[in-house]
């Protein structure tokens, strides 16, 4: 049995991706802030005939509970081979952002992923196997005029990928950040997507990446991929 951790599990791109990894027969995890969207994630695996996940509702925020938790993960399954790190916010603004909110996107999108990171990365070291997801943006590979402080977060957390990827690949663990452009999220439209839902990457895009990801070969590495919309290319 492989086990699967998806921050951001209850709704959008994490709720794909743990409903994908459990019919590939993962023993998923999720984490997140909201008990009822978990629940109806969890529910919605066993109803598909998955294996019925383990729920977590967690502030990622809070550093201790997130060791807590990965510890409490260890006792019960004893290895981890798939962290997704997803969990993330979003508010508008570059320099005319306010401090709190900038600290609070730091916090969320790359310094609770760090945490993560600490915690996941010597159990896979000791396993000498796994695959970490870190689901960025194509915010992190591109400046926008009024997100300079979400592009901020991300281009951190591209940077901690590439940094793991070059550090983690020749021990046998595969790192891969996932840069999408506008998906269809309620994240997309709060953050001022006028695209139609039909015109942007679908959650289910997000998981078919993973799912091609898993099949490759040890052989092949893959340090970062980016997903954009026709609308978005110029």
């Amino acid at each position: 049995m492989k086990v699967a951790i998806i921050t951001g599990a209850g709704k959008g791109i994490g709720k794909a991706i743990a409903i994908g990894l459990s019919k590939l027969n993962y023993q998923t995890i999720l984490i997140g802030r909201n008990k009822k969207d978990l629940e109806n994630v969890a529910n919605e695996i066993v109803s598909g005939k998955g294996m019925s996940p383990v729920i977590y509702v967690i502030d990622i925020t809070d550093s201790n509970k997130v060791r807590t938790t990965i510890r409490q993960i260890l006792e019960k399954f004893r290895q981890i081979d798939i962290l997704v790190n997803n969990a993330g916010i979003y508010f508008d603004g570059s320099i005319e952002l306010s401090e709190e909110n900038f600290r609070k996107m730091l916090d969320t999108n790359l310094t609770a992923q760090f945490v993560f990171l600490q915690e996941v990365v010597p159990v896979m070291k000791q396993q000498k196997s796994g695959y970490i997801f870190n689901i960025a943006s194509r915010a992190g590979k591109v400046g926008f005029a009024g997100s300079g402080g979400y592009n901020a977060s991300k281009f951190g957390l591209v940077g901690l990928n590439e940094s793991l990827y070059r550090e983690l690949v020749p021990q046998g663990i595969k790192v891969t950040a996932i840069c999408p452009g506008w998906v269809n999220t309620k994240m997309a439209f709060k953050a001022g997507s006028t695209l139609y839902p039909e015109q942007m990457i679908q959650p289910e895009d997000i998981f078919k990446t993973i799912k091609w990801l898993l099949s490759l070969t040890p052989g092949a590495c893959v340090k970062e991929i980016i997903l954009e919309t026709p609308a978005s290319i110029s």
